[in-house]
């Protein structure tokens, strides 16, 4: 285990049925980051969580260089007509030259050589002409280069002391080459929370072992494991947990010892063979339950000691929208992040609901299509059963339906969450 016990009275409500935004302000309001830092190689960096601001140190680039390959010169010597140079040095990339650039005079330069004193301009090779005369070198540079013209300027990426990244932020390619760029090789980030998965149900196999009639194969394992990608975690399997009071109380008694985090997956009712909210409620505290959606209602969130537990239905799609929906930002804010809230976009719809229950908010799986008239619209996915996995594997996206709305017509403006933005390549 790392990092501290969840805040004081985390999650505590006095309601039967939570709507999905009050599930959320909760969470955002009572969590808290658990997290230890370490001090990890740049190349190690990628996708973990970043804990301490970068500033640059330096300006960067660090002096003014040549964006191309050339000749340097001082503008002021030039005019209209354009310029007859004398060539007084050449510079490569990692030779900076100290010889100040005199009048009428041109460096041949190359991409990313530092620019020679004096110089401030710098003309294309391919724009020049090069001129032997009396033994000495000269280039022709062409009129119409403004003054500063492919010169890159000391600064002009970023000035010193300028913020290059904040903590909590998730370290993307492009984030490492910046603070590579400032010379730093190491870098502070949060420790990757341990996760136990667990699967429950006396009906589950995992593939590569044989099955009868009522046995199904463990997909929500795969599913939710891959889900988890999306956050900097450490998964150990803790394999599927028979439908058994006793089995189920040391299995978690054990893990909230060991883990930051449980994941579990199934036995989220009210069952007789549904032990993982009893024996929750026997170890911890069961802080939200029952929440105002669908698919996903009986969501479980809560803790055994400084453990945060979150229980997911078993219908893969009912899984996978409450992962992204609740245990992704949970995990991320847990892990030192923010609590990630998803993209959404406003497209017409291309298909109709004509009755829908109010009260609850419900997430359809769809994708995005073109109309008759070239218009990106949202289309759901046909059928809406909550273990259909093919549902998952077609959409794009979600497709969220506010509580007060009660009927879809085609056309109407509905809300579509990109799985992309989810961080589901």
């Amino acid at each position: 285990m790392t990092g501290k016990p969840l805040l004081d009275d985390c999650f505590l409500h006095d309601k039967d049925r939570l709507r999905h935004h009050e599930a959320l302000a909760i969470l955002k309001s009572r969590l808290t980051a658990i997290a230890g830092t370490e001090l990890v190689k740049l190349e190690d960096a990628l996708e973990r969580i970043l804990a301490e601001d970068i500033t640059a140190s330096r300006n960067i680039p660090l002096a003014d260089n040549s964006a191309v390959d050339g000749y340097a010169f001082r503008h002021a010597d030039f005019d209209e007509s354009g310029g007859f140079f004398r060539l007084q040095q050449r510079i490569a990339a990692g030779h900076a030259s100290a010889e100040t650039l005199g009048p009428w005079a041109a460096a041949r330069i190359f991409t990313g050589a530092v620019m020679p004193p004096g110089a401030d301009t710098v003309a294309m090779q391919e724009d020049c002409e090069t001129h032997s005369q009396d033994g000495e070198e000269f280039v022709i540079v062409p009129q119409g280069l403004k003054w500063s013209a492919n010169c890159r300027k000391a600064g002009e990426d970023v000035a010193e002391g300028t913020s290059i990244l904040t903590a909590g932020q998730k370290l993307r390619p492009q984030d490492l080459a910046a603070i590579a760029s400032t010379g730093q090789a190491e870098v502070s980030v949060y420790r990757k929370l341990k996760v136990a998965l667990i699967s429950t149900g006396d009906e589950l196999r995992r593939p590569g072992n044989l099955i009868t009639v009522g046995d199904v194969y463990d997909s929500n394992h795969y599913l939710l494991r891959g889900l988890a990608s999306t956050v900097p975690v450490e998964i150990e399997d803790l394999g599927i947990l028979k439908d058994d009071m006793a089995t189920v109380e040391a299995a978690l008694r054990d893990a909230a010892d060991r883990f930051d985090v449980i994941l579990t997956t199934g036995g989220a009712s009210r069952g007789e063979e549904d032990h993982i909210l009893n024996v929750l409620d026997m170890l911890g505290n069961r802080h939200m339950w029952q929440l105002a959606i669908k698919p996903g209602r009986p969501m479980m969130f809560g803790n055994i000691g400084a453990c945060v537990f979150l229980g997911l239905p078993g219908n893969p799609v009912a899984a996978m929208v409450c992962f992204l929906l609740y245990a992704q930002p949970v995990i991320s804010l847990l892990s030192g992040g923010a609590f990630r809230e998803p993209q959404a976009f406003q497209m017409p719809s291309a298909f109709e609901i004509s009755r829908k229950k109010p009260d609850r908010r419900e997430f359809y799986r769809g994708y995005l299509d073109t109309d008759g008239e070239g218009r990106t619209v949202a289309q759901k996915f046909m059928r809406d059963g909550s273990g259909l996995i093919t549902g998952l594997r077609e959409a794009d996206g979600l497709i969220e339906i506010p509580e007060e709305v009660t009927a879809i017509g085609k056309g109407d403006m509905v809300t579509f969450l990109p799985f992309s933005g989810f961080g589901i390549r």
